[in-house]
């Protein structure tokens, strides 16, 4: 769950398939450590980001600058490559308004010479222009002029239909009709304006999706596409009148008209990948990152515009639901809107990044409320995963500072856990920690892959409660070191656990950057080592050698995480807000 409104990343590659897949290119992209929300996954090989963008698969040579959608037919070999600008933008090229107001065909879209199309420069205030390829209508004509009428609201720039709005009253008090999502005043509208023939792409829309099963994430959201489909379908205005919204970029050719914003939005998403020269580079295998709220934009109105415009939809688009507060949705007018800045002075940027990934299921909406923060990320951040470092490095239990020795006497392999009862020193609890913790690394992968966070950090967070269970089980403390079996015994204990706590602090990493590197730091893992695809975890169990037996551990670093105290403490200690730098 963001706090934001929409990202796009790339695909990230398992490290199986890191290295071993021609045509991806390579890169490394490490976490923002006061981002609220960022996609690393555990320093891997990834392409590398432009703009904010994480970059996916590159295409090889012959596929430069060939991004013909396989839902709509291919161009043919003698036709015209569209119209393209000066400009790396998304062109809108319009001519002007037909007499009649029929459908604007190719021929006459086509009219606009690339010369005559707005440079940079031409735009006065904006930085790009904006504009759909000559040839998208050249299947059926998909642009045209004609009047639009309906419920408008001006802060949200939308039309907005009969099903989502509801009885209110303006600041008079008098009767009108609101925003059932945001509250705003709506009013009745009729103005001409350019459509989108966004009907048209009914069934190109559904074959993408029944295509791609996974291309919107969770499901529900799939499923509500597939709803919408189902559903009346009205043509998109695309455009609005020059006087009533003056700030916008003009429509090429019709100074009276403006492209709608959410038109110039979206269509950033192509030109920051370079749109129309280098962008088959990299699209489509993007994913985008977007709240509920805004999913029929990304999920219907951008998937048509592509696909009018020969390009494929993005890879994926995953979904997020919303927080609230109690149970009720955040509201000025009821005092209950969480600043997140604030909230990374109390609890710290690690402490509220981890209650939000660990608590934020996408698919529904999360309660947020100052307790329930107190009482998680002490219970997990601090407790369980600080405790144990701080008790399985404390200089009482480890007076040499080092990764102490495994003994395979004591802890000897088997094949099933079930068979360990009598065999060495110890028992069937300690092999199925073994077990549940050698498999962790590939399933925080496929989680994080399936934007599933909050079930990866579950299960690092229940190896954690493991990996304490089997610490205070054999209470180390205990053992006397003159004795040299009770000695071998001891620094197995203390192998195991540093293991454990190597892999949690690895795949930690995005989540609680500083955090992580405080506990790696003290295990003194070596950035080169903190990578997924060198994670092993136990390899003396295996027979095989552990480049960290016998090293001297790190300096001690101190708490790993403190406690969160009282929350009205907290408050009075953390009344200045953190620095807007910190965000990034």
């Amino acid at each position: 769950m963001c706090l934001g409104g929409s990202n796009t990343f790339s695909r990230p590659l398992s490290p199986a398939k890191a290295g071993a897949r021609p045509g991806w290119a390579a890169g490394m992209v490490t976490t923002a450590p006061n981002s609220l929300c960022s996609h690393s996954s555990f320093h891997r090989d990834k392409p590398p980001a432009r703009n904010g963008v994480l970059l996916a698969k590159k295409a090889s040579p012959v596929e430069m600058g060939r991004s013909r959608c396989r839902h709509l037919r291919p161009r043919k070999p003698d036709e015209e490559h569209p119209c393209r600008s000066r400009c790396t933008a998304f062109y809108f090229s319009i001519t002007k308004p037909q007499p009649a107001a029929g459908p604007v065909h190719a021929g006459a879209m086509a009219g606009t010479a690339p010369s005559a199309a707005p440079s940079t420069a031409d735009t006065p205030g904006r930085g790009r222009a904006l504009s759909i390829p000559a040839s998208t209508c050249s299947h059926g004509g998909v642009l045209y002029k004609g009047s639009y009428e309906g419920w408008y609201c001006t802060p949200e720039e939308s039309f907005l239909p009969e099903s989502q709005l509801a009885e209110g009253t303006d600041a008079q008090g008098r009767p009108c009709k609101v925003s059932l999502e945001t509250g705003h005043e709506v009013h009745w509208t009729k103005e001409e304006n350019y459509m989108f023939r966004l009907s048209a792409f009914r069934d190109p829309l559904q074959n993408w999706l029944r295509d791609n099963p996974r291309a919107i994430f969770p499901d529900p959201f799939y499923q509500c596409v597939l709803r919408w489909l189902d559903e009346d379908l009205p043509d998109l205005s695309v455009s609005r009148e020059r006087n009533r919204l003056q700030w916008g970029i003009p429509v090429p050719s019709d100074p009276t008209q403006t492209i709608y914003v959410w038109v110039d939005a979206l269509v950033n998403y192509l030109s920051v990948v370079g749109y129309p020269e280098s962008h088959g580079a990299w699209w489509p295998a993007v994913h985008h990152v977007v709240g509920k709220d805004i999913l029929k934009f990304h999920a219907l109105y951008w998937p048509a515009l592509l696909l009018a415009a020969g390009l494929e939809p993005p890879e994926r688009i995953l979904v997020h639901s919303h927080w609230t507060v109690r149970g009720q949705k955040m509201s000025k007018s009821l005092g209950n809107v969480v600043d997140p800045s604030v909230c990374m002075g109390q609890y710290g940027v690690d402490g509220f990044r981890y209650f939000l990934l660990r608590q934020g299921v996408p698919e529904r909406d999360c309660d947020y409320y100052d307790e329930k923060v107190v009482k998680l990320v002490n219970s997990e951040l601090a407790d369980a995963l600080g405790g144990l470092l701080n008790r399985s490095t404390a200089p009482g239990i480890n007076p040499s500072n080092t990764y102490p020795c495994f003994s395979e006497p004591c802890f000897p392999k088997v094949l099933d856990s079930r068979e360990a009862r009598g065999t060495g020193r110890a028992c069937a609890e300690d092999y199925k920690l073994v077990a549940a913790v050698a498999s962790l690394p590939v399933q925080v992968d496929s989680y994080f892959e399936g934007f599933q966070i909050y079930k990866a950090l579950e299960c690092i967070a229940q190896c954690v409660r493991q990996t304490n269970g089997f610490f205070q089980r054999h209470r180390p403390w205990k053992l006397d070191r003159r004795d040299a079996a009770e000695q071998l015994w001891l620094d197995t204990i203390l192998h195991i656990t540093l293991e454990c706590l190597r892999v949690y602090g690895t795949l930690l990493q995005p989540v609680v950057p500083h955090t992580a590197d405080k506990l790696l730091s003290r295990l003194a893992v070596r950035p080169g080592e903190r990578c997924l695809s060198a994670l092993t975890f136990l390899a003396r169990y295996d027979g095989k050698p552990c480049p960290f037996e016998g090293r001297q551990l790190g300096p001690d670093t101190g708490i790993l995480f403190h406690r969160l105290g009282k929350l009205e403490t907290m408050k009075r200690k953390q009344e200045a807000q953190v620095p807007d730098k910190q965000l990034l």
